[in-house]
């Protein structure tokens, strides 16, 4: 805990703090008995500290505990504070009377004149922190026994005469040498009181102080002020602040001082100068570095204190008393911090100020200063700490290193011949102005006094010293995983060892250094280390690595023209050298020229075998100068197996831009060698996985090329291919394969173009792999190429496509094909033809003259030829003119595709080839609202014995349906064409006929000849059906009109038929309803039940067919039917009061008919139409279901006729509920369990007519409301 110091001595005493260290004279003025306070000293200076104290300081800082040690002095009026004295270590704090006395007599005689002098010596000296204590003794009492008065009226006699306002002040100590508890309760009370008098004091001087030194230092800019008298000002405070243990409080006392004295520095070097910096500027006449083994270095402190100080001499005692409080607060790790600052800030400084210093001389300095604070950092802290927290002090380590290293530049130690006699002169006055050694260290064999005298005493101790500092710096950069620091102190290792001449050793260092450098692209650096390196690598002859370094260098734009042309000679006389042929020295293309383009001619990079391809190469010289190459040479590697031996293969070029690839500066073939080195790049090929059934991809994936490249084992952490960062790899060239060489090529500084004619002759994928460039003696390659760069020849089957010369193709019209004939290897040889077979639904139009064009790869036209077309009845041979092997033939045809008309289909025909002749459907296309029709077609071609399958999708302009309407026993027939394509249509002859029944006439009602049909609109024609005798049950009917594209001639109209048929035509039953108002009214009121009266009648004798189906006989022998009635209204306009359904039984006889009464009550008035009335089929449980399909799919619809909609519309009543077209009476648990059910069928279009589906009736209001809801339909 904090504590403050004091002492005492006798009976009038002054308490005053003190700071360690700091030697002062304090005193005080005594009266009264000395004895008393001698034998109470040993009591009160153990007790007053042990118990803490909470010190509250202004400001609103925060609230400390502190334990307070007294300082007593004897009272001395020459002791108390002057005017303007700003001391506050021997600042009397307290003033305490002691006295004992119990006797009037004597208090009025001599105690209470005695105390009237003390307090108006203090009252003169404006000081108010006094107290009188008041002891009380059994053997006073016994000596003064007759006169003796109670001790109280002494005590009371003192308040009333001195502390008439301040009680507080007056304190009675009772037995204080006795073990009683009235004896502890009064020390307890003494002490607490003189903590708290003594506290309250302090803080109150101290606020003053804060306030004084605050009011100097805002003085600073006025004439006269002195940096060094506010420094010992506020490092007084620092001292009190350190005697109260409050260290942080100490440390931010000497940062703030040096803070200011830095700002004035930089503002002296800014040009705002300071008077008091005079006696800073002064020469260094002394280096004898920080002294940090002593609390307070008392002698620079007074010569700060004189103004005498330097520069050198302020920095270290400030730093040596900001490190003795940073290990107080056991912050080690932070000295080494700040004294790394430190000594780099003082070179600074010196510069700033001009202040003269001999050379080597901040070096020794520096070199001192490093070493003391490692040596007082050991001091404190174990080797375990230490070896922990090497990260703090390599920083210091490796400084000192570097000025031992400049030392031994500026002695003359480093050179191969020793140091001279000036050398030696220099030696003798760096060390003169060390001055002798400090006690401290004059025992301490490792000091760094000795270490730097031993050092630039001779040469051997001196290497002996600095590769100890060197070494020990990498270890501790390595421990700590600083690689490239420590490889910057082998860099400086390595300038030694060039020095001492001893090129091996150096080379070592400089290639780890370089390491660093390459990899983080420092290009300066690195150019300057190659350099060292390609020394070394002269004076050892290393021939091979030395011109690779060379290369390297001659292409580094960093050096200059005449440096550059240097190296490249160096490497172009050793090539022009006449040696062994058989072993060339092979160098890293990337020194010596960069690939930075590689283009194909032509650019798809996709020739047919024998075809010419040219790869054109574009390289960057690096070279200063023009360099002849003898020959220039890629290799080859061939692949058949992803060769186009059926035909081109989906990718035959990565990373093209028409036929060029583009090599990025940076990567594995053509990047700088002093860019980082990252490894090789990622080479990606992407693989697909098909369905063999239909080709569908099924899965994608990407799979690395180059594995073994990026997943191979590194040495020591290098990155691939450059493990040593100074050469590229040199990789051989593969022998054995195949080749691209040009001879006799001169390189010209920057781009330079080549050109190569690439083989051709087998098919399969050819990938460019390696380049090399022979100059002499010397072979530059480029081990690996990349982006991967390939190109494809193909030995392609001959393909015959059909594709229309217009989308979409229309069918019923005449349309013109493309047929496109690729050759590939096949040469077209006269009297080659193609036989294509003929069919009847898309026959091949005859042509006068059809024209075929001959073109070569490039799509450049070679020749026309008229083609020979000779047809037969199931053949049609087109005779091919001559075409050479990889050129198109193109040429066009007119074929017709005949829109089915739906009869049936004949019997099976077969192709030329033998095959079945499968006939085409139409179907919906999802895209287009026209049907559509694929069209195969069978060609035997000459150069196979298959046939080849082409096919062709045609398109029906139109869509056609019919429907049956009916009026009675009367029957319309309706055709409905709808022109769904994009073309306007001409129609006429519109006919519709009657294939099986010649007496039935179709009457037309169409008046126009010809009908415009526009695009998405449609024509409706209408005809009646009329009989003599009987209406046939079923009708084969054809529709047939000519149409052509609008604006053509009439030799233009083609013809367009439509057949379907009509089944159960016939009206069976007629269905009459009338309403009839109640009891009473003549007309219909809403809200009033009405009656409805349903009549059925039978119109026709049944047929043979009907009557088998689902009559039975009853007891009279009539033939009946069964039939299921529903009254609905799906307008809400009426309300079914009973019941809305029934069966009824129903004779099969003309005019049988069956009257049902049903109650109504029609909810709205107005116009009312009738009640919806439907007829279906009942079908016992025993009849087959008599649902016939249609298989025409055609659309009949009687608008006049009782079921104009279906089923789906029906709604619910009280006894069934109908949803299909086919109505089961029983439940659905009984269907599913297999039990055979009754069941509802709707009649056919037209067998049923409803005389009042469109009939309405007046309805009335209720009564005479003013407000009438009418209905109006």
């Amino acid at each position: 805990m904090p504590a403050a110091s004091l002492t005492a001595d006798c009976s009038i005493f002054s308490a005053s703090l003190a700071g360690p260290g700091v030697h002062r004279n304090t005193g005080n003025q005594s009266a009264g008995d000395q004895s008393l306070f001698t034998s109470l000293y040993t009591s009160l200076a153990q007790q007053l500290p042990r118990e803490p104290m909470e010190w509250r300081r202004t400001y609103g800082r925060a609230p400390k505990m502190i334990h307070l040690e007294a300082n007593f002095v004897q009272f001395k009026e020459e002791l108390l504070p002057k005017e303007g004295n700003k001391a506050l270590l021997t600042f009397p704090f307290l003033h305490i009377y002691w006295t004992d006395c119990c006797d009037t007599e004597t208090y009025k005689s001599s105690v209470k004149e005695d105390m009237m002098r003390w307090q108006n010596t203090l009252r003169s000296h404006s000081s108010a922190d006094w107290v009188i204590i008041v002891v009380e003794t059994n053997d006073t009492k016994k000596k003064n026994k007759p006169n003796i008065l109670p001790r109280s009226s002494i005590v009371d006699k003192i308040r009333s005469d001195f502390c008439n306002k301040q009680n507080d002040r007056c304190v009675v100590l009772s037995d204080p040498l006795k073990d009683s508890s009235r004896s502890l309760e009064s020390w307890n009370s003494l002490l607490l009181k003189l903590r708290t008098l003594l506290l309250m004091s302090f803080t109150k001087n101290l606020g003053r102080f804060e306030d004084d030194m605050r009011t100097l230092r805002e003085k600073r800019t006025q004439p006269g002020w002195s940096f060094c008298e506010y420094f010992m000002v506020q490092e007084e405070l620092a001292f009190v602040f350190e005697m109260l243990q409050q260290f942080e409080d100490a440390l931010v006392q000497y940062d703030e001082l040096d803070a200011l004295f830095t700002q004035y520095v930089l503002n002296f070097g800014a040009g705002d100068t300071a008077n008091w910096l005079g006696s800073f500027c002064a020469p260094v006449r002394n280096w004898s570095g920080l002294l940090l083994r002593r609390p307070i270095d008392m002698e620079k402190r007074d010569s700060i204190q004189r103004g005498e100080a330097s520069l050198l001499d302020m920095r270290s005692y400030l730093f040596s008393r900001q490190c003795t409080l940073l290990i107080f607060l056991q912050r080690p790790w932070e000295v080494t911090q700040r004294a790394l600052e430190l000594l780099h800030n003082c070179v600074q400084e010196l510069r700033l100020l001009e202040v003269s210093v001999i050379d080597g001389a901040l070096d020794c300095w520096v070199f001192l200063s490093c070493l003391e604070v490692l040596h007082r950092i050991e001091g404190c802290c174990d080797q375990a700490q230490l070896a922990a927290n090497c990260s703090h002090t390599v920083g210091l380590w490796v400084y000192a290193t570097d000025k031992l290293k400049s030392l031994g530049e500026l002695c003359g130690l480093v050179s191969k011949n020793g140091p001279t006699s000036e050398d030696l002169n220099r030696t003798v006055d760096l060390l003169a102005g060390l001055g002798d050694e400090r006690p401290e260290t004059v025992n301490s064999l490792q000091s760094p006094y000795k270490k730097l005298k031993e050092a630039l005493s001779s040469v051997e101790a001196f290497e002996r010293h600095y590769l100890e500092l060197s070494h020990a710096a990498m270890e501790m950069y390595q421990a700590i995983g600083r690689q490239r620091s420590a490889r910057l102190v082998g860099k400086s290792l390595a300038e030694f060892y060039m020095r001492k001449g001893d090129p091996e050793r150096a080379e070592t260092f400089l290639q780890e250094a370089l390491k660093s450098y390459v990899s983080e692209g420092w290009s300066l650096p690195v150019t300057h280390t190659r350099k060292q390196i390609a020394e070394c690598q002269k004076l050892l002859g290393r021939t091979e690595d030395y011109l690779q370094t060379s290369a390297l260098l001659a292409g580094d734009v960093n050096l200059s023209t005449e440096e550059r042309k240097h190296f490249c000679q160096e490497i172009l006389t050793f090539a022009g050298r006449s040696g062994n042929q058989s072993h060339k020295v092979t160098l890293s293309m990337n020194v010596f020229a960069q690939l930075t383009r590689l283009q194909f001619h032509p650019a798809a990079a996709s020739v047919h075998s024998g075809a010419v391809l040219q790869v054109e190469l574009t390289l960057r010289c690096l070279m200063p100068v023009s360099v002849r190459i003898q020959q220039l040479a890629a290799s080859i590697h061939f692949d058949i197996d992803h060769g186009g031996i059926h035909g081109r293969s989906k990718g035959t070029l990565r990373n093209t831009n028409q036929g060029t690839v583009e090599f990025k500066q940076g990567n594995s073939s053509a990047g700088p060698p002093s860019s980082a080195a990252a490894g090789p790049t990622l080479e990606m090929d992407e693989i697909q996985d098909r369905s063999p059934s239909d080709n569908s991809l099924n899965s994608v994936g990407v799979v690395c090329k180059n594995t073994h490249l990026i997943i191979r084992r590194r040495e020591n952490g290098s990155t691939p291919e450059t493990s040593n960062c100074v050469s590229p790899p040199a990789v051989a060239m593969k022998e054995g394969g195949q080749m691209l060489k040009v001879q006799n090529v001169t390189l010209e500084p920057g781009n330079n173009s080549i050109t190569f004619t690439a083989p051709s002759g087998q098919p399969g994928t050819y990938m460019l792999r390696q380049l090399c460039a022979t100059v002499g003696e010397v072979q530059f390659v480029l081990s690996h190429i990349y982006p991967s760069v390939r190109y494809e020849v193909y030995s392609q089957e001959p393909q015959l496509t059909v594709e229309p010369l217009s989308e979409p193709l229309l069918a019923g019209m005449p349309q013109l094909v493309k047929f496109t004939l690729l050759t590939g290897h096949y040469t077209v040889k006269k009297g080659d033809a193609l036989q294509l077979s003929n069919t009847e639904t898309m026959p091949i139009l005859p042509s006068s003259s059809c024209t075929a064009r001959i073109s070569s790869p490039e799509a450049e036209l070679v020749g026309e030829s008229v083609l020979s077309i000779q047809s037969s009845e199931k053949v049609t041979s087109i005779s091919l003119p001559p075409s050479p092997p990889y050129h198109a033939l193109e040429f066009q045809l007119e074929v017709l595709c005949i829109i089915p008309s739906g009869s049936e289909r004949p019997a099976n025909e077969r192709l030329t080839n033998g095959e079945v002749r499968h006939r085409p459907r139409s179907y919906s296309h999802p895209n287009t609202p026209m049907t559509a029709i694929d069209q195969r077609m069978s060609i035997d071609c000459p150069w196979s014995i298959y046939s080849t399958l082409l096919a062709l999708t045609f398109y029906i302009p139109f869509k056609t349906k019919h429907s049956l309407l009916s009026a009675g026993n009367r029957k319309y027939i309706q055709v409905c064409v709808q022109n769904v394509s994009d073309m306007n249509f001409t129609l006429a002859d519109l006919k519709l006929t009657e294939k099986q029944h010649s007496s039935l006439e179709l009457q037309s009602f169409n008046t126009k000849t010809n009908q415009l049909l526009c695009s998405k609109h449609s024509v409706f024609c209408l005809w009646e059906v009329r009989w003599k005798d009987d209406l046939p049950s079923c009708l084969q009917c054809v529709f047939s009109a000519n149409f052509s594209p609008l604006n053509q001639d009439s030799s233009a109209f083609k013809p367009f038929h439509y057949q379907f048929q009509l089944e159960r035509v016939t009206t069976l039953y007629s269905v009459r309803a009338e309403i009839l108002p109640p009891a009473g009214e003549q007309h219909c009121r809403s809200g009033l039940v009405c009656e409805l009266e349903v009549c059925i009648t039978r119109l026709t004798e049944p047929s043979e067919g009907e009557v088998a189906e689902d009559s039975k006989t009853d007891t009279d022998g009539l033939k009946t039917t069964r039939l299921m009635y529903e009254v609905a209204d799906s307008s809400s306009n009426w309300a079914v009061c009973g019941k809305s359904s029934g069966m009824v039984l129903m004779p099969l006889r003309v005019n049988a008919t069956h009257k049902v009464q049903i109650e109504v009550m029609p909810l709205f008035a107005g116009h009312l139409p009738f009640p919806r009335i439907k007829v279906l089929k009942y079908l016992p449980h025993n009849a087959a279901a008599a649902i016939q399909p249609d298989p025409d799919s055609c659309v009949e619809n009687d608008s006049l006729s009782l079921l104009d909609k279906s089923l789906d519309d029906q709604g619910d009543t009280a006894s069934i509920r109908s949803r299909g077209s086919v109505h089961s009476v029983g439940s659905s648990d009984q269907q599913q369990r297999g039990v055979a059910m009754p069941r509802l069928e709707p009649f056919s279009a037209g067998q049923v007519f409803n005389n009042s589906h469109s009939q309405q009736v007046l309805v009335l209001p209720t009564a005479d409301d003013h407000i009438m809801e009418v209905n109006a339909t």
